[in-house]
């Protein structure tokens, strides 16, 4: 199949990118041998990024002609030797668990990926522009987010990849997450959040696309036009999941908003815009911080805006997930001490608002648990072998096989 696709081809006509055969043995009829070093560049539109290491996770990037959403089937194991992988896409987006495979064993495994630009298409009655993206983080740390390409990151105690193929998958409904950091894709460990785990949970017949940022508020929502590009890639049947609550807590202070005011009525303007276009609305209240008292028990940080969020979901009959509720059943099922290791501590400073990979998949399954209860429609493309998940009975982190990313940082996201 040929690699080269023409320009403004639409993701329904869009050939198949691909199939990328990685592993030293001949390439079939039909398949594009990627050789080992070739570095992804943007005249060959495919490649490895820089520090490849034999057995060492490693990042495959391919462009694809538009934004949208894509199924990828990647082929995992070696011929010669066992193999232990872990698949991300994008900045960290859990796809795979674990595939251990034997010398000679080969398993297939497809998933979502959706891929986003900051354009802004004059649609659903939105005008032409751009998302006004926080530089440089965004334009640098989490460009991988924002460009024409897909980028998988290949994890795991022994890597190994024999096939790729990623092919338009324009037709799936598709969930778009809006919110602050504890949602966002972060980019760098040791920090992550619940809407990049949210991905490992489901089948591939529906599409997550995260559009959260660090630092933001429904109102920043509003201002940086996040919601704007929503709106203008939304179909009917599509789903907006949104979780403010941790900065908009800082207008208070400011005397510019509160959560049963300002709040309240930006959180009603994004029910209206996703209705308008035919999507479903779902609020999810802000999960809670760390935070205990000296009887051991959860304090509680954002009751207002978790009791704002719950009254506007009544008011507007929105679906809801009470994130906040959960949370802290969660944290107080892990106690003061354990629950520490849910969250992120660069350099030993404990963070007590961000969690880590384990922290986040915990998170990830009680909204999981609240779309069980709440969202039915969305619950049907969950995958269909996850266990069952009490907030009051948490696994155990030796349980939750999510290897940490080789890129890191020391810089703490925005918001708290």
């Amino acid at each position: 199949m040929s690699l080269v696709l023409a320009a403004g081809l639409s993701v329904a006509t869009a050939s198949p990118v691909g199939p990328f055969w990685l592993e030293k043995t001949r390439a079939p009829a039909g398949a594009t041998a990627v050789l080992p070093g070739a570095l992804y560049d943007a005249e060959r539109g495919y490649g490895y990024e820089p520090g490849v290491v034999p057995g060492q996770p490693f990042y495959f990037t391919a462009d694809v002609p538009t934004e949208g959403n894509y199924r990828v089937t990647v082929t995992l194991g070696d011929a010669e030797s066992a193999a232990s992988t872990v698949v991300k896409a994008e900045l960290r987006r859990l796809m795979v668990d674990r595939v251990d495979t034997a010398p000679g064993e080969f398993v297939r495994r497809s998933f979502i990926v959706n891929v986003r630009s900051p354009r802004i298409a004059a649609t659903n009655g939105v005008a032409a522009g751009r998302v006004n993206l926080k530089a440089p983080r965004e334009t640098t740390q989490e460009a991988w987010a924002w460009d024409d390409a897909i980028t998988l990151e290949f994890n795991g105690a022994a890597p190994h990849v024999r096939e790729i193929l990623i092919e338009p998958a324009p037709a799936l409904p598709t969930v778009f997450l809006i919110g602050d950091s504890t949602v966002c894709d972060q980019s760098r460990e040791p920090y992550s959040s619940w809407g990049q785990m949210l991905t490992r949970f489901f089948a591939p017949t529906i599409a997550i696309a995260n559009h959260a940022e660090s630092g933001e508020t429904y109102r920043d929502s509003i201002g940086r036009r996040r919601l704007d590009k929503l709106i203008s890639v939304m179909r009917p049947g599509d789903y907006l999941f949104m979780q403010f609550g941790h900065n908009d807590q800082k207008q208070i202070k400011a005397g510019t908003g509160g959560p049963f005011t300002t709040y309240a009525a930006e959180m009603r303007a994004h029910i209206a815009a996703a209705r308008n276009v035919g999507a479903v609305p779902v609020i999810v209240s802000p999960m809670e911080r760390r935070g205990f008292d000296a009887d051991g028990a959860v304090v509680p940080s954002l009751a207002d805006y978790a009791a704002a969020s719950r009254q506007v979901a009544a008011a507007e009959e929105v679906a809801f997930i009470d994130l906040n509720a959960r949370s802290k059943v969660l944290y107080a099922a892990l106690g003061e001490t354990a629950s520490a290791a849910a969250f992120a501590a660069p350099a030993g400073r404990q963070d007590n608002t961000h969690h880590n990979n384990y922290g986040a998949w915990l998170i990830a399954a009680c909204v999981v648990d609240g779309i069980r209860a709440t969202v039915p429609t969305v619950a049907a493309h969950l995958r269909t072998d996850l266990t069952s998940f009490d907030p009051v009975h948490p696994p155990v982190e030796s349980l939750i096989h999510v290897p940490p990313s080789p890129l890191a940082t020391a810089v703490r996201p925005l918001g708290d």
